[in-house]
């Protein structure tokens, strides 16, 4: 008796093209996963795909249009199973009384509002699968402050309550809501973004200590997406074994 092929599970993963993104795309794909990655560079994409076989789709998540794009291309070639928005960022460390308006405004927009966009046009096609994943990965400064940081925790704390949120209204349907909440993790761009390119200033970010990696951040929503489907991992807090809280990190040089 022949059995029909098992279908792989498919995810989108936006902030692809750096950092735990496209760490998150070489950890499904290699898992067996097919993958659409998507973020607003289009050369970035195009080497990730040809290294791991994932569907690369430029699209800005703070874009309506692009957003909408990215969806009906989901839609007409495949369906899904896992939303991980990932995209976001951090910009600037400046005090309340100081803070850069306009990088508040586009904190918000990627961090907050990416994600509702995103979230927004993929339950449909998560419902019409029948079940799936939407995942959510915020950080540890969603869950504290620290001076100087009001804008990203802010942000964070937004998207955080989106995703908690979320899960309360759509809680009886077979749809996941995962809040991944990385701590000190030291990727090729997060803090050099943040400090507008300054490379001492973000290089002592990690300094004296073993930052995470994002490969672990990868590794662990790749985790959390493989758990049975009873099973919802609602928060999950990954820091380096040397950080206590955001500003509480032994930097003993291990």
């Amino acid at each position: 008796m022949s059995t029909a092929p098992v279908r792989p599970r498919r995810a989108v993963v936006t902030g692809a093209s750096s950092g735990i993104g496209a760490a998150t795309v070489r950890r499904l794909r290699a898992e067996g996963w097919d993958v659409v990655a998507t973020a607003r560079r289009a050369d970035r994409l195009e080497a990730l795909a040809a290294e791991t076989g994932a569907d690369a789709f430029v699209a800005d998540v703070t874009s309506d249009d692009d957003v909408a794009r990215l969806a009906a291309h989901v839609a007409e070639t495949g369906g899904l199973d896992a939303l991980v928005n990932n995209a976001g960022g951090a910009l600037g460390l400046d005090p309340v009384e100081t803070a850069d308006l306009e990088q508040w405004r586009t904190m918000y927009d990627l961090n907050v509002l990416g994600t509702l966009r995103a979230t927004k046009a993929f339950l449909p096609l998560l419902r019409e699968r029948g079940s799936g994943d939407v995942v959510v990965v915020t950080s540890t400064a969603a869950h504290g402050a620290y001076e100087g940081g009001a804008g990203y925790t802010g942000a964070k704390h937004a998207e955080r309550m989106l995703a908690t949120t979320l899960r309360w209204e759509i809680v009886g349907e077979p749809i996941r809501v995962i809040e991944i909440a990385p701590g000190a993790v030291a990727t090729e761009e997060f803090s050099l973004v943040r400090f507008d390119g300054d490379e001492a200033r973000a290089a002592a970010v990690y300094e004296g200590y073993q930052p995470l990696v994002a490969d672990d951040i990868a590794d662990t929503i790749t985790w959390a997406l493989t758990r049975p489907p009873h099973v919802n991992v609602d928060l999950l807090v990954v820091r380096p074994r040397a950080q206590a809280h955001n500003t509480k990190t032994a930097r003993t040089g291990v």
